[in-house]
């Protein structure tokens, strides 16, 4: 069975094992409680909280009454401490009971199965563990990749012009998925079918994690602070930290340099990244071995505690993203794959399949970037030199999907609060998101960050982030994909621009040859080199 087979597998499982057994499960009782701001008090009517109850946040339902739900609780090791340094006579494993005041308008308030929680806590560190195989390699990887293929060029101004089309290409695609989201939303409205309840639901129940997004949003730099920190005064800290973009141009850089060296003494250090380089690739290989089952734990997760009444509430608005996302994909770049790249489309989306696959379960073309890589080069055909350069560029920079998301949200929002935005408001929402997007992408959680920059712009209640956050990571998924597969079509514009010879290769043929192709080297992998072989 293919690696892409057993990852759609893992994919498949975890949705529907994630919304069966979830802690949101619709079979499995919700017999756990998080109190919220509810205290729990020892008799209903009572005013009184027991002191047994500092630092309990999650206890287990009884039995339910007139509103009021009977509960139970052991306590942990910590909290029989906290209480003793209080005063408090407290044993670890000591239970207790009481009662909460259900209160449907309480946003920390939530009922779940713990069942289906502790599954979730039981297997969602192989998807982290998965994720940390992905991202150990990222930052080797993008620096001796780029390095080596810079250097490989031999040009300067061969570099100046890969790039300056990349870049280009770039912000041509970023504008047309703004103007197919900002059409749709403005076209169907799904801000009209979000009723007066659930919009107050879901203001109350995601208000709190707004105040953290307009945080970062406002610390995040200016663009001439941006422009001037693109060169990394301590090229290692931006190793360390993982800053893609000063990566990018470190590594820029260090290429070029390379390149003004006589041949002699640049030769040496080229070999030595190109083998840090091929030992990354080994590293991908390794961690894709499990990417089956960190798929499945990841989308356990995202599948069982994304509330259905939330994705109900926000299905004509998810519906346009989606929408938008797969027309922007099919005729913005089935476009430039057909008519650029020479490649049938349907075969390029195979080609690069298993990198769809990791995008949409990790929500990270970061993450995915080796995986894109390995794709590109040995199913599609595209250089190193190629590959390192456009891949890392568009993984940091060109957020398509983001931006489609970001214009779709942006006249949501604005439709519930009634606001009719003009034809000029809206393509400052074109305009404002194309440069967030760039602007914020060495930001955390950029999505989220650049959507506030964008409603800032264009006048819309900032407050109206709370009606979007309840499926922000559900979309996410999408939109990362769609991103990864923007960076793999411009990658295969580029290469045939600078005249490379491309071509799919078939599955039957990935298979059978271990030297080429993700799937041949996972199933024949390369013999390893001893201290006694000649190298």
């Amino acid at each position: 069975m293919q690696l892409y087979t057993r990852i759609l597998l893992g994919m498949l499982l975890g949705v529907v094992l994630g919304v069966a057994l979830g802690p949101g499960s619709v079979l499995l009782p919700a017999d756990g409680l998080r109190p919220g701001d509810a205290p729990i008090v020892e008799s209903r009517g009572s005013t009184t909280v027991p002191a047994a109850t500092a630092g309990v946040n999650d206890v287990r339902v009884v039995s339910r009454s007139e509103g009021w739900a009977e509960v139970e609780w052991q306590l942990t090791a910590k909290q029989a401490l906290e209480l003793q340094r209080s005063g408090t006579r407290a044993e670890p494993g000591e239970r207790h009971s009481g009662w909460v005041k259900l209160n449907p308008a309480d946003p920390r308030q939530s009922t779940y199965s713990r069942f289906g929680q502790t599954l979730v806590d039981s297997t969602y560190w192989v998807g982290r563990l998965f994720l940390a195989l992905i991202k150990m390699v990222v930052v080797p990887l993008v620096f001796c990749s780029l390095a080596v293929g810079v250097a490989s060029l031999g040009d300067v101004r061969r570099l100046g012009r890969m790039g300056g089309r990349t870049l280009a290409l770039f912000a041509s695609t970023t504008v047309a998925a703004l103007t197919i989201g900002v059409g749709l939303a403005s076209l169907f409205r799904p801000g009209s079918f979000l009723g007066e309840d659930d919009r107050a639901r879901l203001l109350a129940s995601f208000s709190g994690d707004v105040g953290g997004k307009l945080e970062k949003a406002a610390a995040a730099p200016s663009l001439e602070d941006q422009l001037v920190g693109l060169v990394p005064t301590n090229p290692v800290d931006a190793l360390a930290s993982g800053d893609m973009l000063q990566i990018i141009v470190f590594a820029t850089l260090v290429g070029i340099a390379l390149t003004m060296m006589e041949e002699d003494r640049a030769r040496p250090v080229v070999r030595v990244l190109d083998g840090i380089n091929e030992a990354m690739v080994v590293l991908v290989h390794i961690a894709m071995q499990l990417a089956p089952f960190g798929v499945f734990a990841l989308l356990f997760k995202v599948a069982g505690t994304t509330g259905l009444s939330v994705l109900v509430a926000l299905g004509a608005y998810c519906l346009v993203v989606v929408s938008g996302l797969l027309i922007h994909a099919t005729l913005v770049y089935g476009s430039i794959v057909t008519a650029g790249g020479k490649l049938p489309f349907l075969k390029f989306l195979g080609g690069i399949r298993p990198a769809m696959l990791v995008a949409f379960s990790t929500s990270s073309s970061s993450a995915t970037l080796p995986v894109t890589k390995e794709c590109v080069e040995e199913k599609l055909g595209v250089s190193n030199a190629t590959s390192s350069f456009v891949l890392p560029l568009g993984a940091t920079v060109n957020m398509d999907g983001t931006a489609l998301y970001q214009g779709v949200a942006a006249l949501f929002i604005a439709q519930i609060y009634g606001m009719d935005l003009t034809l000029g408001q809206q393509v400052t929402i074109v305009g404002s998101a194309t440069l967030a997007s760039v602007g914020a992408a060495g930001v955390p959680g950029a999505g989220m960050i650049t959507l506030t920059m964008v409603l800032t712009a264009v006048g819309v209640p900032l407050e109206g982030l709370a009606l979007v956050l309840g499926v922000d990571r559900l979309l996410d998924m999408f939109r990362t994909t769609v991103n990864v597969i923007g960076d793999s079509a411009a990658t295969v514009l580029i290469a045939r621009l600078e005249g490379e010879e491309l071509q799919v290769l078939t599955p039957s043929a990935d298979s059978a040859d271990p030297d080429r192709g993700l799937e041949g080297r996972l199933s024949h992998p390369s013999q390893p080199v001893t201290a006694d072989e000649d190298t």
